[in-house]
């Protein structure tokens, strides 16, 4: 992993909490606080559509050069062609209602890990993938990791692998606060497992899958070059973060939200009014980190050599559900119209690819 102060850490940090006491732009101190826009690191092309017609889709994995697409209320798992045309590769089986149901999605030595919510809680599940491109199905489950709270809101579920071959998962307080401070307890965290599901024996917590805790509905991960990990996570009603995550860092919910500036507790190197953001998947390309964000509606580009900065993409295509480095060097965004909370156009939800330009 990262050195926890990577690159324009503490700079960052102090932009944030110059931002929330003398804010920028016009906004006033008492007003929310949002980074200034900056030159981007890169340049994007116009989204262009490759599918559509998708149902509440979560999440997008690639098995090779074949993206896998996750819907997670109807539980299926869609194989897309190079033409965006779709077929039905698996059904697995979710439940929990409102923000449950088939979430995250990550492939690995030709398996499928899937992030779920049961009857029993979120569960991480591996299928083998059998077959070839345009034929492709699941085998049989197997349970990975259980046990992690489930509720009708703050499920977390996104899962990946990192540059270390551990998958991490980000894992919601399920509504429960006071479980993201106790590290007994798999909600409010962020998980760190072996493939198989076991707990890595440099896991900061012995025996646990634990390894950052503190979070109230962490989203999205992604490493950049370095292997420093960020994550996205939703706040309550005052701020929603962008982390730099250590090795078993406390991010201070439900005590904190946003930059506090408390000893013991980790500050966002960026933080946003909700209704601008509600940050879900993320994606590293290049020298730039792009966030997915729901509420805001955008997607959101944060240079990695200047984490305290933004610029933004994407207007009038409705909620933005993940950003996936996909294999040829694109970027996709998956919207979120379909999900309950937007207002989907006859052709939703979509996935769109963007192309970096220099």
């Amino acid at each position: 992993m990262g050195s926890p102060l990577s690159r324009t850490r503490k700079t960052a940090l102090a932009a944030a909490v110059v931002l929330v006491l003398a804010g920028c732009s016009g906004i006033g101190a008492d007003q929310p606080s949002q980074a200034a826009p900056t030159v981007p690191t890169a340049g994007l092309s116009e989204p262009e559509t490759l599918t559509t017609g998708l149902q509440a889709p979560w999440s997008v994995a690639f098995h090779g050069d074949t993206a896998l697409v996750s819907e997670r209320d109807t539980g299926r798992i869609l194989e897309l062609d190079a033409a965006g045309n779709q077929r039905e590769a698996g059904l697995i089986e979710a439940g929990g209602g409102g923000e449950g149901g088939l979430l995250g999605l990550a492939v690995q030595d030709g398996n499928l890990y899937s992030y779920l919510t049961t009857e029993d809680g979120n569960r991480i599940e591996r299928r083998e993938i059998t077959g070839s491109p345009g034929s492709l199905s699941l085998a049989e489950p197997e349970t990975i990791l259980e046990g992690i709270p489930s509720g009708p809101v703050h499920n977390g579920g996104r899962i990946a692998f990192g540059p270390d071959g551990m998958l991490y998962a980000t894992a919601g307080d399920a509504g429960s606060r006071d479980s993201a401070q106790d590290t007994g307890s798999l909600g409010g965290k962020i998980l760190r497992l072996m493939p198989d599901g076991s707990a890595p024996a440099d896991n900061p917590f012995p025996g646990s899958p634990v390894y950052s805790y503190g979070h109230r509905n962490p989203q999205g991960i992604a490493w950049d070059g370095d292997g420093t990990l960020y994550a996205s996570e939703f706040g309550q009603n005052t701020w929603d973060e962008l982390n730099v995550i250590e090795r078993g860092g406390n991010y201070g919910w439900p005590v904190t939200e946003g930059v506090a500036d408390r000893e013991g507790f980790i500050d966002p190197v960026q933080q946003w009014e909700p209704g601008a953001a509600s940050p879900s998947g993320v994606a590293v390309l290049e020298n730039s980190l792009f966030i997915a964000n729901l509420r805001g509606e955008r997607l959101r580009e944060v240079p990695l050599d200047d984490l305290g900065s933004a610029v933004e993409h994407v207007s009038g295509e409705g909620r933005l559900r993940d950003a996936v480095s996909a294999p040829d060097g694109s970027l996709w965004v998956l919207t979120g119209n379909t999900d309950g909370r937007g207002n989907p156009g006859a052709e939703d939800d979509r996935i769109l690819r963007l192309e970096l330009q220099r």
